[in-house]
């Protein structure tokens, strides 16, 4: 299907109104179809011609205001129309198919009973896989669902669903919304019922996750009625779109999705197993970004996807802001700094780097790439310091007045700040500039070779930006622990107090700014004695995002980084903290920069291993932990062991997670058979159980392994999109260059191919985790550059390599500079 480009968005904006949608599904029939019927008024400001996308399997029939016209014509998946002026009417009957990427009307089967689940997924561009529609996000509308339904199926959508006969559906007609988050959840799902201050709530999920489900409603209902309460006090608006659903839907691609009235989730999101206090923390605050969104996006939504960050950036802030401040998930910020934050640090550090806002997205298409750390991290950073800089006040103020000025309508960022103006706020300008305009980050260092140590800010040279840092430096004396001081960082260096001269520092200790930070070699020398009683969590995520930054720049040695995680690991008390670190040693240091894996893995073995035993037994710091000993422990025995249950931590008891974790680590080092993989299975029919096997059987060393789990990337072998991306996580491992190392060029003469076989998503993210990224060779890299080389390489495959290319590009050169 052609992707809508913003001048064509542009001219049907200006040539139509969308009056209503009437849609009518029938979800009765097979499992492979289903057929779809849209109505829609419209009316055109003169007679021309434009065009209606759908992406059906056959098209049936079209009708414009009574005239039939010929459905031959459709092409890349338009369909040509000449409209009058003044009201229409299009009437499209096609017949469309069901999906298993994750997007349009998505079908899967549940392999722990056979059911079947429905639920459609319409962003950015997948809404006419699913009905014939104007499809941009300027072009709002009120829409009417009817759906026919096996009789033991449920429906929920943007509107309320009653069922008017068995199997037949009708859905009350909701307030105007954008094509990309119309939606339709159906299937024999598990329903909870719950209302807080007039709002109808419910919770949906799979039958067989139902106990689970059961187990945590009483927590994601108080989560849920606790941010609806401070959304509406911050605000000033009450939430506007009738029932609140949250489901919980199976093979979803993102964390979540902000249908207005029906929010679909990841189904990961309902725990099966034991889990930290982090997931949950992830679970409130993915809840309350969705619920921030039924303003920042729903009520008010963006005119082109350039405007992302209106929607993800505020979504982002508002979530863990009012997770912390209303909820007990008052590690919000901590988690934050310990995990999306270095996401976002180094995205805005690839060559594929983008302004926050103004992102120049010429094709619906390429807004799903700007779905990264930038637009949600780096701009919720932003977005947190301008509200630090205004004031609640004037900015919440803002807020309400252009929620009151574009409802139900459309907006960009220049609307926005003019109602910051308006409520007080000065020229916005030149702040805008250079955080939202300008790409990249500034470098802040602490610079000792003068008399009077100095902090010191350099901006990028390819994006310059004169940009202010609000924050602060803390050091620590020997005796008397830490201290802090605000420091506001402009063009010229800062002197720092002269109580810190001489003394260990941590730059921006309180996470107020965004930029990267060096450790000064003072302050790095001490870390190993100072990490473990670094009491402030903030602080110690600072320096470990330095420390990783240091790593990836090739600014800090890989074994230092070991050392200071051996450090550091078995005294973390957040199980954040425990968890970035296990990645960041396992994955990053062993799993590509060391020359010697095997030793460094005993190493962090070591660590991982003390913390389960010193860890508050049942605590999320100890199964953090555990997972991390799991994941470098070198021994089969000891591995063989725990999977039955013997000699392990007092606290930790082997549920399904762990035990696919133990098979995973065993199958990776060959001490598996296939035979007993799927022996578990049958123990543990359910889906995540068969991604898990499918990752266990993509990390087995022998080339059946690795065979199979390229038919899949290639599209030669039926995988959902989630065991599709399991089995790339699962293809490259270190000590299996022998079976892998063929596949390095296959990959690059292969990869442009992926875009017949799949697209959108899934596209992208099966380019992402299928390349060679533990192959640190200049060959590899040479490789990469002549696939980016190829013009007509597809827009989501080109940002996945380049930014895969980045990071093996940064791997290589700290490999050869340290010779680690």
């Amino acid at each position: 299907m052609r992707s809508l480009s913003l001048d064509e968005s542009r001219r049907r904006a200006d040539l139509l109104t969308v009056t209503s949608y009437d849609v009518s599904l029938d979800l009765a029939g097979d499992d492979r179809t289903f057929g779809s019927t849209a109505t829609i008024r419209f009316t055109s400001r003169g007679t021309c011609g434009t065009f209606v996308e759908v992406q059906p399997v056959r098209l049936l029939d079209a009708w414009l205001n009574g005239a039939q016209l010929d459905v031959g014509l459709l092409e890349n998946g338009r369909l040509p129309l000449t409209v009058a002026d003044g009201d229409n009417e299009l009437v499209v009957e096609a017949v469309m198919g069901y999906r298993h990427d994750g997007e349009g009307m998505h079908r899967a089967v549940d392999p722990a009973d056979g059911r079947h689940y429905t639920y459609a997924m319409s962003a950015t561009d997948a809404a006419p896989s699913i009905f014939a529609c104007f499809d941009q996000p300027d072009l709002k509308a009120p829409y009417t669902f009817h759906v026919s339904t096996p009789t033991d199926w449920v429906v929920v959508g943007n509107g309320r669903a009653e069922e008017v006969e068995p199997g037949s559906w009708e859905l009350a007609t909701t307030q105007p919304l954008s094509t990309y988050f119309v939606t339709l959840v159906a299937g024999p799902y598990h329903v909870v019922r719950s209302e807080h201050d007039g709002i109808t709530l419910g919770l949906e999920c799979r039958v067989s996750l139902a106990e689970h489900l059961d187990q945590d409603a009483e927590e994601i209902f108080t989560i849920t009625s606790q941010c609806f309460d401070e959304f509406h006090r911050l605000f000033g608006v009450r939430y506007p779109f009738g029932d609140y659903h949250q489901a919980f839907v199976p093979e979803f691609n993102m964390g979540a999705m902000e249908n207005p009235g029906c929010v679909t989730f990841r189904d990961s999101l309902v725990f099966t197993s034991k889990v930290t206090r982090a997931e949950r923390t992830n679970r409130a605050t993915t809840i309350a970004h969705e619920m921030a969104h039924m303003w920042f996006g729903d009520l008010v939504t963006m005119k082109w996807f350039d405007d992302l960050w209106l929607n993800e950036s505020f979504a982002e802030y508002m979530g863990q802001r009012v997770t912390y401040d209303a909820t007990a998930f008052t590690d919000a910020w901590i988690d934050n700094a310990f995990g999306r934050k270095y996401w976002g640090l180094t995205a805005d550090q690839r060559a594929s780097t983008h302004p926050v806002a103004a992102t120049g997205v010429l094709h619906a298409e390429e807004a799903l790439q700007n779905l990264d750390g930038i637009t949600y991290a780096k701009g919720a950073a932003v977005v947190k310091q301008l509200n630090a800089s205004l004031g609640d006040k004037v900015f919440f103020a803002g807020v309400r007045e252009h929620f009151t000025r574009h409802r139900f309508a459309n907006a960009t960022m220049q609307d926005l700040f003019l109602a910051w103006q308006s409520a007080g706020a000065s020229d916005l300008g030149e702040w805008s500039q250079s955080w939202l305009r300008t790409p990249g980050l500034d470098l802040i260092q602490l610079d000792r070779s003068g008399a009077i140590p100095v902090v010191a800010r350099t901006t990028p040279d390819e994006h310059p930006a004169d940009r202010q840092h609000a924050m602060s430096l803390a050091w620590h004396e020997d005796g008397q622990g830490w201290s802090s001081e605000p420091v506001t960082l402009g063009p010229g260096p800062v002197a720092v107090p002269t109580d810190a001269a001489g003394r260990s520092v941590v730059l921006d200790p309180a996470d107020q700014t965004w930029a990267r930070f060096t450790i000064d070699q003072l302050t790095l020398d001490a870390l190993p004695s100072l990490l473990p009683t670094m009491s402030d969590p903030l602080m110690r995520a600072t320096v470990w995002n330095a420390v990783r930054d240091g790593v990836r720049n090739a600014l800090l040695e890989p074994l230092l980084a070991l050392a200071l995680v051996e450090a550091g690991l078995p005294h973390e008390d957040k199980d954040s903290g425990v968890a970035a670190l296990g990645r960041f040693a396992i994955d990053t240091l062993c799993g590509r920069l060391l020359k010697d894996p095997g030793s460094g893995l005993e190493r962090v073995f070591a660590a991982a291993a003390a913390r389960t035993r010193t860890a508050e037994p049942e605590s999320g710091v100890q199964l953090a932990a555990m997972r991390a000993a799991i994941a470098s422990c070198a021994d089969p025995s000891q591995l063989r062991e725990w999977l039955a249950g013997m000699e392990l931590p007092a606290g930790v008891s082997v549920d399904l997670d762990l035990r696919w974790k133990i098979l995973l680590r065993l199958a990776t080092l060959g001490a598996v058979e296939r035979s007993e993989l799927h022996e578990w299975l049958e123990r543990d029919t359910t889906t995540q159980a068969q991604v898990d096997l499918t990752q266990c059987l993509a990390s087995l060393p022998d080339q059946e392994a690795k065979t199979h789990a390229w038919d899949m990337f290639r599209g030669a072998a039926d995988a959902t999109n989630h065991e599709l991306e399991a089995a790339g996580v699962g293809f490259w491992h270190r000590g299996q260059e022998h079976l892998t190392n063929a596949y390095v060029d296959r990959y690059f003469t292969e990869v442009s191919a992926t875009a017949k076989v799949r697209s959108g998503y899934v596209l992208a993210e099966a380019a992402q985790v299928f390349f060679p990224r533990k192959s640190l060779e200049r060959s590899t890299l040479e490789a990469a550059g002549t696939a980016l080389a190829d013009d007509s390489l597809d827009h989501s495959l080109r940002r996945a390599i380049e930014d895969e290319t980045d990071d093996l590009a940064k791997g290589l050169l700290a490999r050869e500079t340290f010779q680690a």
